[in-house]
Formats: structure tokens, C-alpha cells, sequence
């Protein structure tokens, strides 16, 4: 695999940190019961007061605390396997990796914007840093010319690109949902104790311009949409179960409307898990002559 000494040197310092950080974020207990709290913007939230995200409000650790356990049981393990299957060849393991390190990018570079700041303030910038440039250097480990070749014929595309759309056009409107009634009403969306919508700037720029590309590309049967349609299928199915996950603990911390999270990135996630296996079977293992 190319640029494998690189991404040696910065996945292992990865699953060191991100297990610390996620362990932190699930075990570290500290007294301290849940506040009333109104914003300078007049919203009232309930400050959590505990843990790691003491400053956070009990929505937000919720959903931290879920993606903590994804990054735990789903995220850390998918990384070690598929560091392990890339740098024996594998091109699945290949595109497994750059998925899974797509996950953990998103992961820190939230929590690295949104979470409180906190004592691992410093920890969560040096995973967004090695996890952008592991990320990079997993994507330009890609032969291009030589990609479709090892993709079969029978590659649902058109599937997969309806799903990527689907999912584009999911986030667009649940995002422009929340954000443009406040606007034409001149008032300001449910911000909780953030100054701005992190997420739903995120999304907007990376996650559904990637979505809508990525298909494009793909019907178009492009070495490129191969690639990015394949990526974002195998972090899409993290990036669900984390949702998900947030969902389920908001649900037990009592916070209201946490469904109308869970159901439908768990149906999506569902999908997503259905076709990446799809995916993986209609790759080609066989060696490459140019070295991919």
C-alpha cells in the first residue's frame, strides 16, 4: 500500500488517542447534578454538570456519550481491522480504512468545534489534525486508472447513488428546516449552549455535496465515483450507528424528540449496512498489474 510507513505513524497514534478520549468520555465520573441554565440569546437549557462534558447541556453529552460508544465498539475495531487488511493489499481493506478514518475525521472535527471546551480540548485537535492528513494520505493511495477494473459489472450503482441522494437531500431538509423559519422570522434556531450550528454547517458543505458527487459520479461509471461512492457508503454505516446511538441515549436522558433522530438515520443505516456488503462482495481481489 502506498504511503503505508505515513499512515503507520499516524493511524497508531490515532486509535491511542481516540481510545482515550472516548474511554474519557463514557467513564470519567465526577459529582454534580444537572442545571438550569438560560443562554445569552434567552434559550433555556439544562446544563449536564457531570463527566467529561460537565459545561455541555444533557442533550449534547447524550449524543456525545452515544458517539463515544460507537467509536468504542464500532469505530476502533473497524480502524484496527481494516489497517491491518490494507496493509496486507486488501483492496477492500483499503476502502474500509479510508471510510472508517472519514468517521473519525467527522468525529474530532466536532468535537474539536462543539464539544465544551474541556481538558481534552488539545486531544481532540490532534485527532482532527491525524485523522484529516491519515484520511488524504488513504485517499491518495488509490490508482485510479486502475479502480474500475476491479469493481463487477454487477455493482448495484444506480442504487447506491439513489441512496446517496437520498441522503443528501435528507440532511438538506432537515437542516434548512431548522435553519430557515427562525431566519424569515428573524429570530434564532434552538442553539442550546453553542454559539452556532457546527453540525448543520458540516453537513451542508462536506457531507451533502459529497453525497450528491459522489452518485453523480457513480451513474457515470467514473474511477472517482468508484471511489467516493465506496468511501462514503462504508463511513456512512459509523456515522449512522453513531447517530443512532446518540438517539438511543438521548431517548434515556429523557430528552424530547430524540426519535425523530433515531428512526430514520437508523433505516438509513440499515441500508447503508445492506449495501456496503453488496459492495464489498462485487469487488475484484485480484492483485492489480500497475500496483494498486
Amino acid at each position: 500500500m502506498k504511503f503505508q510507513k505515513p499512515l503507520t505513524w499516524l493511524i497508531m497514534p490515532i486509535i491511542i488517542l481516540s481510545l482515550f478520549a472516548a474511554g474519557m468520555g463514557l467513564f470519567y465520573q465526577s459529582p454534580g447534578q444537572p442545571m438550569a441554565y438560560k443562554t445569552l440569546r434567552g434559550e433555556q437549557v439544562t446544563i449536564n454538570r457531570q463527566g467529561l462534558y460537565w459545561f455541555d447541556t444533557v442533550s449534547m453529552a447524550a449524543q456525545m456519550q452515544g458517539n463515544d460508544v460507537i467509536t468504542l465498539t464500532v469505530g476502533l475495531p473497524l480502524l484496527i481491522i481494516s489497517t491491518i487488511l490494507a496493509f496486507r493489499g486488501s483492496l477492500r481493506g483499503r476502502l474500509l480504512l479510508t471510510g472508517t478514518l472519514g468517521f473519525f475525521l467527522y468525529t474530532y472535527m466536532s468535537m474539536s468545534m462543539l464539544t465544551a471546551y474541556n481538558n481534552l480540548f488539545l486531544v481532540y485537535v490532534c485527532l482532527f489534525g491525524m485523522c484529516l492528513y491519515a484520511f488524504i494520505l488513504s485517499m491518495l493511495s488509490f490508482d485510479l486508472a486502475d479502480l474500475p477494473a476491479h469493481f463487477s459489472p454487477n455493482l448495484p450503482g444506480k442504487t447506491m447513488a439513489g441512496l446517496m441522494f437520498l441522503v443528501g437531500a435528507f440532511l438538506t431538509l432537515a437542516w434548512l428546516g431548522r435553519i430557515l423559519p427562525p431566519l424569515l422570522q428573524n429570530s434564532t434556531p434552538a442553539l442550546e449552549n453553542t454559539t452556532t450550528l457546527v453540525i448543520q454547517a458540516m453537513d451542508l458543505v462536506l457531507i451533502v455535496p459529497l453525497a450528491v458527487l459522489s452518485g453523480i459520479l457513480l451513474l457515470k461509471r467514473s474511477a472517482w465515483g468508484y471511489l467516493l461512492g465506496s468511501v462514503f457508503i462504508l463511513k456512512s454505516i459509523t456515522m449512522g450507528l453513531g447517530v443512532s446511538a446518540m438517539g438511543i441515549n438521548m431517548a434515556l436522558k429523557g430528552v424530547p424528540d430524540s426519535l425523530g433522530i433515531l428512526v430514520p438515520f437508523l433505516t438509513i443505516t440499515m441500508v447503508n449496512i445492506w449495501l456496503a456488503v453488496v459492495l464489498l462482495k462485487c469487488i475484484d481481489a485480484r492483485p492489480s498489474t500497475t500496483g494498486s
